[in-house]
Formats: C-alpha cells, structure tokens, sequence
C-alpha cells in the first residue's frame, strides 16, 4: 500500500499498483501546467463516501510507494485515467475494471 502526499499535509493511502497508474496520468497532466479534481472513494474506516481534491502545478505532491518493484503498467488503463482527467468529471481513482477503487485519507498532525 503506497501514498500520495497532498500539499505536505493530506495522506491519501492507494494500492501501489494503482497508485503507479495514477502518477502516470497526473505528471503528465502537471507538465503541461493542467489543473484538475482527483476523486476517490474513501475507506470505510473513514466513514465511506468520496473525496476531492484539486491538483495544482502549485500544490506539492509526492509519491511513495511500499513495494520494491515497479508494478507492471496497463496502456488502456493510462488511457481511461487521462481521458477521466481530462473531462468535467475530473479524474476518478478506478481500476483495471473501471471500479472506483478506495483510497484512504488522513491529515498529518490531527
């Protein structure tokens, strides 16, 4: 289970191998100095529902991942995150099968 750090106070904690699949599609959109909401279904430890955030070239983000490997990426995938990223809707957090996958959220020192 790896991490993504939101403005280096918000933990948002994914499976490594979508998390890899994420990262692919949101650098992509921050080179080209593109702004856009990411979503994601919360854990039922945090009370289910969803989360939003807004990814900005300005908002500091880093990446961390448990596993050693890189996992194996999946082009059709890519391509369903970015054209997700690059609708109205923003970008939805879903897997290979196109389910919303869970993510869990945490605030750094509360």
């Amino acid at each position: 289970m790896g991490y993504l750090v939101y403005d280096s106070s918000t933990v948002i904690n994914f499976d490594d191998r979508v998390l890899a699949h994420l990262e692919v599609v949101i650098v992509s959109k921050l080179r080209r100095k593109e702004s856009f909401a990411l979503s994601w279904r919360e854990s039922a430890d945090n009370g289910d529902g969803r989360t939003t955030i807004w990814v900005d070239p300005s908002i500091p983000l880093r990446f961390r991942f448990t596993g050693s490997r890189p996992p194996t990426l999946d082009r059709e995938w890519i391509e369903k995150l970015a054209a997700a990223a690059a609708s109205s809707t923003g970008l939805i957090a879903i897997d290979e099968d196109g389910q919303q996958v869970i993510g869990s959220t945490h605030e750094r020192g509360l």
